[in-house]
């Protein structure tokens, strides 16, 4: 039977998958040790802009379209177009489509995507906020089930979303993944004054700048360690305490943000690597949310193997942890805008 070859270009990998009729996900090495029978190629691309909003096919038209979106998630695009182009080479018989991690979020309403900027900016440049991740947050939704739902998305990138009956309503990142809460080495959001003095005042070119921010910053410039939460939770230097003080903070402030914008909260989801592996960011963000009614089970929580609930008995919010599975909803996207017959992956 045929299968689905996922690719999903990240800012510093390439993960590749092949998904059966039976929805299991396999590994694959590379694009030049791909198995046989694949009869369609789903690429994760980060930033779909305004143009795209639901998946497309991949023809010469669609990646000139994709290049000139670069600007706005160098980190991503940039590496999902290179892949692309490896595979269509590799594959050129087959139907290659585009998956859009904004997409899931193109339900936001006004109030939330509209930035308090001139109407210039907004119309002739199209600056907005268009939300991130949303394939990992749609995997969580429908996992979860939740009316009113927050997801928390922790790896390299990080985000919190709102999900309201299955459909975003709020999200922390914004025009660019550079936004929201702090990453392993992304800022998350900055003061712009602050960022205007460092230009203004020649401290920085606007590309040491971008470096800084992508790069340098969040993390890896609060503890000048590492990116990597599990080191900085091994540490006892105290600038990696302040590191995970600092990003935890920031989290749970967000995660209270997101309940803001739902009336409430019925279900918080914490996926993605940090989120899955890290029992001790769960329990500082959860620990800071008291006063929404997150209580953690201790033992529950040190144990987790995603998929598993956490909360503790009498807790006023469900506490979930769940395994990110991005390349099962690009391959049924891929199937559903193809037509390609299959079964519904468990739990969708």
């Amino acid at each position: 039977m045929g299968t689905i070859l996922v690719v999903n270009a990240g800012s510093t990998s390439l993960k590749l998958s092949v998904v059966g009729e039976d929805w299991r996900a396999e590994p694959v090495p590379s694009l030049d040790a791909l198995p046989a029978g694949v009869e369609a190629v789903g690429h994760r691309v980060v930033h779909g802009g305004a143009r795209f909003r639901e998946p497309v096919p991949i023809d010469d038209e669609v990646e000139r379209g994709l290049a000139t979106l670069t600007e706005l998630a160098p980190l991503h695009n940039a590496p999902a177009l290179a892949a692309i182009d490896k595979a269509r080479r590799v594959l050129p018989d087959v139907p290659h489509v585009a998956v859009f991690d904004t997409a899931f979020h193109a339900t936001l309403p006004e109030e939330a995507a509209t930035y308090a900027l001139p109407r210039r900016f907004r119309e002739q440049w199209g600056i907005r906020r268009y939300g991130f991740h949303g394939l990992s947050v749609q995997w969580a939704a429908e996992q979860a089930r939740a009316p009113r739902l927050v997801v928390c998305h922790l790896g390299g990138g990080c985000s919190v979303t709102a999900v309201r009956d299955g459909r975003s309503v709020d999200t922390t990142m914004g025009f660019t993944p550079l936004d929201g809460v702090p990453m392993a080495t992304r800022s998350g959001s900055v003061d712009p004054g602050a960022l205007l003095y460092l230009l203004r005042t020649g401290a920085l070119t606007v590309e040491e700048l971008d470096q800084a921010l992508e790069h340098e910053s969040g993390l890896i410039g609060l503890s000048e360690i590492s990116g990597q939460v599990e080191e900085l939770e091994r540490s006892g230097e105290p600038t990696s305490r302040l590191a995970l003080d600092v990003y935890t903070h920031r989290i749970a402030g967000a995660v209270a943000a997101m309940a803001a914008s739902l009336d409430g909260l019925d279900a918080l989801v914490f996926t993605a690597g940090v989120g899955e592996h890290s029992a001790g960011v769960r329990e500082r963000v959860c620990t800071r949310l008291g006063f929404l009614g997150v209580r953690l089970d201790a033992r529950l929580n040190s144990t987790a193997n995603p998929d598993a609930e956490i909360a503790a008995a009498g807790s006023q919010v469900r506490v979930i942890v769940l395994r990110a599975r991005e390349e099962l909803v690009v391959a049924r996207a891929v199937r559903s805008l193809l037509g390609l017959r299959s079964a519904t992956p468990a739990g969708a």
